[in-house]
């Protein structure tokens, strides 16, 4: 085995680890998220205590943009321990507020709608993985259609229409279906040299996990809303 050999070897090798450890941040964020939704709608007075005060719905709403930006911004300034709280109280956050979903969907829905973004989840970051083509193009295209999606949807608030809203989900599927692979690549390419400190190659991990994580649940609840079977 030449030296080239052995260095591509090694490459492949941290990126494996690497996207493993991203992975597995992101199933501990999603476990959390689901059990704390569901403990959350299994009791009436954390329910009222969030639901029946806008102060209080909004304020985690809130809370949770000002996490991400807090762990997107600052990542590289905290300690690992740090860093992954942040990522864990934003899991717990994301599912008092996603609670609601067993309140409005039955659960033949939500059960239907995660299997069907799980299994997109799983075969769009494996393209992403292990294509050779530069996803670049696609993921600048997938974040300038979200932005317009944000928008649309802003627009559509005022306007009401059920038809416009069902053309802004399906573009919200493409998006996030690209924005899966784009990302996955990302992350790819990010441990290609290899990180200088193994905190910050951890710490890329949960940075990468987050945004994976947020694909995932976006994606989940735009399929959710599409397959529609609110409770009466």
């Amino acid at each position: 085995m030449n030296l080239q050999t052995m260095d591509l070897n090694n490459v492949e090798e941290r990126q494996r680890k690497f996207i493993l450890r991203v992975y597995l941040w992101m199933a501990v964020a999603l476990s959390i998220t689901g059990i704390t939704a569901k403990i959350t709608v299994s009791s009436y007075n954390i329910l009222m205590f969030i639901f029946s005060s806008d102060v209080v719905f909004y304020g985690l709403i809130f809370g949770e943009l000002a996490l991400v930006a807090f762990l997107s911004r600052r990542i590289n300034r905290m300690s690992l321990s740090t860093a992954s709280l942040a990522f864990i109280i934003y899991s717990v956050v994301n599912g008092l507020t996603l609670s609601s979903i067993f309140l409005l969907y039955t659960y033949e829905s939500i059960a239907a709608a995660f299997i069907i973004t799980a299994g997109t989840f799983v075969v769009m970051s494996i393209y992403g993985y292990v294509t050779k083509n530069d996803l670049t193009k696609v993921g600048n295209i997938c974040l300038m259609a979200l932005f317009g999606m944000i928008i649309a949807s802003l627009v559509n608030m005022l306007m009401g229409s059920q038809t416009v809203s069902w053309v802004i989900s399906y573009i919200g599927v493409l998006i996030f279906i690209g924005l899966i692979s784009y990302d996955t690549q990302k992350l790819k390419s990010m441990c290609a040299t290899g990180f200088y400190d193994e905190s910050i190659e951890k710490k890329s991990a949960i940075i990468g996990a987050l945004s994976l994580y947020l694909d995932f649940i976006n994606l989940f609840l735009i399929i959710l809303r599409l397959l529609s079977r609110r409770r009466d």
